[in-house]
């Protein structure tokens, strides 16, 4: 959207913490009704990416781990960061190799969305990776992963539920599983 202006005055940023995957900074603000106020800011030094495998006969593969920040168990899409240099695709095939073994000769950007744009600037990139072959996987040390083949529609059945709740998972589901004929016309 172009033609908004910001309301936001930024007075200064500073940095808090830091790690090789986070910046977290603290911004003194002046807000949009002129009251001078405090905003963190969460900074990626990745990309978020998320692929939608998908084969033939309308499966889909999901990938089930134990989420530390949530403290929960996680049904989800295979997903990652891009590594620096790496293009959003090229993160999508190597954490799809890595998490599931398996290998895409189609590739389609679905989408790209903000994950939580009121604290962090990280985008996130959802693919749709179809003419899949398998392959030995090979999961980071720090993931243990649990591996599930099922139909898109159970998948999607999982999100209506609440079973399914990764944000780019349950986007990604909902966007094929609503208009399934734009996979045969490359949209």
């Amino acid at each position: 959207m172009t033609g908004h202006r910001n309301p936001w005055t930024r007075v200064s940023a500073t940095t808090v913490y830091e790690n090789p995957w986070i910046r977290v900074e603290d911004h003194a603000v002046i807000d949009p009704n002129g009251q001078p106020g405090q905003y963190g800011k969460v900074c990626f030094k990745s990309r978020a990416i998320a692929v939608l495998p998908l084969d033939a006969d309308g499966f889909t593969t999901l990938v089930g781990q134990y989420r530390y920040t949530l403290d929960e168990y996680s049904w989800e899409l295979p997903m990652g960061g891009a590594d620096p240099g790496e293009t959003p695709q090229q993160a999508g095939a190597r954490e799809l190799r890595e998490e599931t073994g398996l290998l895409a000769g189609s590739w389609l950007e679905l989408m790209r969305l903000h994950t939580s744009n009121s604290v962090t600037d990280e985008i996130g990139y959802v693919f749709l990776a179809q003419d899949l072959s398998q392959g030995p996987s090979a999961p980071e040390s720090t993931e243990t992963l649990a591996i599930e083949r099922l139909p898109l529609a159970d998948a999607l059945a999982r999100v209506l539920r609440g079973e399914i709740t990764d944000a780019m998972s349950v986007a990604a589901i909902l966007r094929v599983a609503r208009d399934p004929g734009w996979l045969a016309e490359g949209r």
